[in-house]
């Protein structure tokens, strides 16, 4: 690992690296991606072969893009794959044809609501090609004969992803995931990569191990999670919780979505830093990015997502004004701060199990009654006991108890104490 992030413009510097790069769910792109990321992570790279059987689906063909272009009939290349990779739909198949306007029309993407900008299209699953231009070039186009040319290819290769692990103190794990497919869209996503990527540097580097081992993937949309999720079978069960990071570089409040389950403590955590932050929790809906894998009946790992501005509620979203000024320095370090904030509080936080859970325990025989007397601070420290015993599963964290009791942390301390002290409490780390 040479190079470190360290704050929001390292982690906006390392967008602009990305940024040019034409990625789509498989390909050259992906790889060269990837190829950066090791200069700051050691990730694994792994290749899947085209055509493997990955649940109801299989591993596409591999695409490759060298260049695209249309020309007018008077000779003026009016759009050009070379000055933006928006302008050729991914995965179009290729075309080197002469062709009237009216049939052009046909293959040709634009946004009349925002006529300079090019839009973001796809077509992964059916073969067929298209052409993503601003509405005001597309408006201004003369009638006659046009050459169109994408020097493309579809082929039988791979898809590719990488993997990043920090060990833990336990077998259990912690999943990060980000999208790695699209490409030259700022917020969506190489705001995810760049976090992800700083995330794993500082938990990686931590002087003490984390309490559970924290895995971090960079996978293509919808697919890759689908492939991951089927080549990786025996270690599902280890995953505790995990979180998608997704759009998390514009100036945007925070914005923190449920798993399915949305009972994770992983999920606490997180919805307590976001509302600390005056952001906005939002419950699971099966739309969205790869959480909805994750969350699928057979999966049902917690998985909740980490955005900003959420996906198609900025008018940016998905065209050429996903730019690198929409991302900022601020919005990425306040990201991560909340990615590190969450995550230190599921990994570091202390958690305690009940050595009497069936019902209450008595405490007045065991002399805790006697120990915290009459008055109004006491009272305070007696419902302490009762949360302390009420969540004491080993799956709540004194943060969890903290922001739900409302209780002072040094009363619930107090509480934890006596009654470890009287044989009834037992903190896990």
């Amino acid at each position: 690992m040479t190079n470190t992030l360290t704050d929001g413009a390292s982690l906006h510097a390392l967008c602009q690296r990305l940024f040019p790069i034409c990625r789509s769910i498989t390909g050259d792109g992906v790889r060269q991606t990837l190829d950066i990321l090791r200069e700051y992570l050691p990730l694994s790279v792994h290749e899947v072969a085209t055509g493997t059987p990955v649940f109801d689906w299989q591993v596409p063909r591999e695409w490759r893009i060298r260049e695209a272009w249309v020309e007018a009939p008077d000779g003026t290349r009016v759009v050009d794959f070379a000055q933006s990779n928006l302008h050729v739909m991914s995965y179009s198949t290729p075309v080197d044809a002469v062709m009237p306007l009216e049939q052009l029309q046909k293959n040709l993407h634009s946004l009349p609501e925002f006529p300079d900008r090019i839009p973001y299209r796809t077509s992964y699953y059916q073969e067929r090609w298209g052409i993503c231009l601003t509405e005001r070039v597309r408006k201004a186009l003369p009638e006659g004969d046009y050459r169109v040319r994408i020097d493309s290819a579809l082929f039988d290769g791979s898809l590719t992803y990488g993997e990043f692990f920090v060990p833990g103190q336990t077998n259990a794990e912690l999943l990060v995931s980000t999208h790695i497919c699209h490409p030259s869209l700022a917020n969506d996503n190489l705001s995810g990569i760049a976090v992800a990527v700083a995330l794993a540097q500082a938990l990686s580097s931590a002087r003490d191990k984390p309490r559970y081992g924290v895995r971090f993937i960079f996978i293509p949309g919808t697919i890759g999670a689908i492939t991951w999720l089927a080549c990786n079978r025996p270690r599902l069960p280890k995953i505790r919780a995990g979180v998608v990071l997704s759009g998390v570089g514009d100036a945007g409040a925070l914005t923190f979505k449920h798993s399915r389950r949305g009972d994770s403590a992983l999920e606490r955590a997180f919805a307590r830093v976001v509302r600390s932050k005056h952001g906005q929790v939002r419950p699971y809906i099966p739309y969205g990015y790869d959480e909805r894998q994750f969350c699928s009946p057979g999966i049902d790992i917690p998985m909740g997502c980490l955005m900003r501005t959420p996906y198609g509620e900025y008018d940016a979203y998905h065209s050429s004004a996903d730019d690198l000024e929409l991302i900022t320095p601020e919005g990425l370090a306040d990201s991560l701060d909340t990615c590190a904030r969450a995550l230190s509080s599921v990994l570091t936080s202390p958690r305690y199990r009940s050595l009497s859970p069936e019902c209450e325990p008595q405490l007045g025989r065991r002399g805790l009654y006697d120990a915290i007397g009459g008055n109004n601070e006491s009272k305070v420290l007696q419902l302490a006991l009762l949360w302390m015993l009420a969540y004491a599963d080993g799956e709540h964290t004194m943060d969890d108890l903290v922001a739900q009791s409302e209780i002072p942390r040094a009363t619930l301390e107090k509480a934890a104490g006596l009654l470890q002290e009287a044989a009834l409490l037992e903190r896990l780390d």
